[in-house]
């Protein structure tokens, strides 16, 4: 639109056997850009991608690094010499992309909220009407539980959020939606914390991976 601002440059990209969703951010006008969660055995496609959008990749960032996140980052800087982040440093573009530490699924989980374009990209702490695992690898219910209610649903309820897998066809929610559908997230802390010890789930595939 004339004297209008420029929309950010938005992929959402999706790895089958994984199920897991990956997300490159660019800006219009400067042409640099961010990818989030990318997958290894995907990198050549995030960055022919990258290229065909004449996109300069700066930064492969992690929301957490799992067993179902063999993480494709390593590869993409040797591809496109851009650099890797993870939750140690990734407050570095935080004039971009605030970064909110939200816990338990894993120590180290994000979540990466763009305000200019109210989005958030919440990796496993919070999926569409679900919520990351809690019997594995770090994971504590009551953290989680905490984080998300206090980190990403305390966000406006227009804002639009993007998880880092989805089993069931479902792309995209927003933070108004988790607040009334979530099965898990409309429950109190305690009777979350009974579902989640008692989800009986199977072992990720790629746990072997790891």
């Amino acid at each position: 639109m004339a004297g209008g601002k420029a929309r950010l440059i938005f992929r959402q990209l999706f790895d089958l056997e994984s199920y897991t969703y990956t997300y490159l951010l660019g800006c219009p006008k400067t042409r640099a850009a961010v990818i989030i969660d990318p997958v290894d055995t995907q990198a050549e496609r995030d960055a022919k991608l990258t290229k065909e959008l004449d996109l300069n990749l700066i930064y492969a960032m992690n929301t957490h690094v799992h067993a179902d996140h063999v993480t494709g980052t390593g590869i993409l800087k040797n591809l496109t010499n851009c650099k890797s982040v993870i939750a140690k440093i990734s407050g570095a573009k935080a004039d971009a992309l605030e970064v909110r530490s939200t816990p338990g699924h894993t120590n180290g989980c994000v979540t990466f909220v763009d305000h200019a374009s109210r989005l958030a990209f919440t990796g496993d702490a919070l999926l569409i009407r679900a919520c990351g695992r809690t019997d594995f690898q770090e994971g504590n219910p009551e953290t989680l539980y905490d984080s998300v209610r206090n980190k990403i649903l305390s966000l406006p309820e227009d804002y639009v959020l993007y998880p880092a897998h989805d089993y069931h066809g479902m792309g995209v929610t927003t933070v108004g939606e988790e607040l009334k559908h979530n099965p898990r997230m409309t429950k109190s802390k305690e009777e979350f914390v009974q579902i989640m010890k008692n989800l009986g789930l199977t072992r990720p595939k790629l746990m072997g991976k790891m």
